[in-house]
């Protein structure tokens, strides 16, 4: 397994259980990763998803909520929605990784841990924001969280 897709794997686990037992546990992370993981550059690279999500998880869920539409995120199957949240901070956040990669790597992780058709939704949410959000192709950046329009559900 690729290293940094071992990173995205204990990211992942950490988040799901980040998100069950609260912001508290964040502390725990470091912990976390030392047991699980030997090699330094993937707990490095682990640390900095978990941390970088935990981070911006606002601006993050909102992002998530306006482009899937009829969805709300805390109704999400709970892998889905770390899923898409860790996928979101690489595309708003990480420059250096392909917006590609990050959802390639993203769609996988959803089939492994969730459902099959996980796949499939977590590629057309996280489509969506490449496409809105997270435009570097032509040199412009990701937009500013007070320029994300936020529809009632």
């Amino acid at each position: 397994m690729k290293k940094r897709t071992r990173s995205r794997e204990l990211a992942l686990q950490f988040l799901y259980m980040l998100d069950l037992r609260g912001a508290e546990f964040l502390e725990e992370a470091d912990a976390f990763l030392r047991d699980e993981e030997g090699d330094a550059s993937t707990r490095d690279f682990a640390r900095q998803l978990v941390h970088g999500t935990a981070e911006h998880v606002s601006e993050i869920n909102e992002v998530i909520q306006t482009v899937a539409q009829n969805w709300d995120i805390e109704r999400m199957a709970v892998i889905d929605r770390n899923v898409l949240r860790m996928a979101t901070y690489e595309l708003l956040h990480c420059t250096d990784i392909p917006p590609k990669v990050s959802i390639n790597e993203a769609i996988e992780l959803g089939k492994r841990y969730s459902t099959q058709n996980s796949g499939g939704f977590i590629n057309g949410v996280l489509d969506k924001i490449k496409d809105r959000f997270a435009k570097r192709d032509g040199g412009t950046a990701a937009q500013e969280p007070e320029e994300i329009e936020v529809k009632d559900a």
